[in-house]
């Protein structure tokens, strides 16, 4: 506490003093001021707990370190499910463990991955299909110490994307589109027993 009454935060590092026979006769204290340091941490762990989008952190060993108030709602399990526990091994279906693990050991060697689409199992069982930025996490030196991800649930958008498909190759009038090149990329059935293409 400052003698204006402020509570100051102090990294302290202490030594013992001894004498010129060796005899301890106090100790030394070097101390740093991370009152400022703390408070943007907070800040940080706040942003990220309270943000609109599922957000998630491992560290180098791939045990879950961050799972904010969206992931928890998003997924279903809370905070003391997740921690601690594999995200990999746990929480992605099987078929995608390989390509997510090789996400995370590109940003733990400091390669970024953005948009990789991915499944997450909900703790109900559902899948649930996410739209994922793995970023390379580090400490105050530089260490690598983990990973962090924003994704975003594309479920819903997936789904109607899948319907739109369905409808325009099953319409009873044939549909076609070009891209910019020329190059068609939608072939309907109908199309197709029109032209025999």
């Amino acid at each position: 506490i400052t003698k204006a009454g402020a509570r100051i935060e102090v990294l302290l590092n202490a030594t013992t003093r001894r004498n010129e026979h060796g005899k301890v006769i106090g100790v030394v204290g070097i101390g740093q001021d991370i009152t400022a340091r703390l408070a943007q941490e907070r800040e940080y762990s706040k942003l990220i707990d309270t943000a609109n989008a599922p957000i998630f952190g491992v560290d180098t060993k791939g045990s879950v370190n961050v799972w904010n108030q969206c992931a928890r709602k998003l997924v279903g399990y809370n905070t003391n499910e997740v921690m601690g526990h594999s995200l990999v091994k746990e929480f992605i279906t099987e078929d995608y463990q390989a390509s997510v693990q090789t996400v995370l050991d590109k940003a733990l060697d400091g390669v970024e991955t953005a948009n990789f689409e991915f499944p997450l199992i909900t703790k109900a069982g559902a899948r649930i299909e996410v739209l994922l930025n793995a970023t390379t996490r580090r400490n105050e030196h530089g260490k690598v110490i983990g990973v962090v991800g924003i994704g975003q649930d594309i479920t819903a958008r997936l789904a109607q994307e899948r319907e739109y498909s369905k409808l325009i190759d099953s319409a009873n009038a044939p549909i076609f589109g070009v891209d910019t090149q020329g190059r068609v990329n939608v072939w309907n059935q109908c199309a197709m027993q029109l032209v025999g293409y």
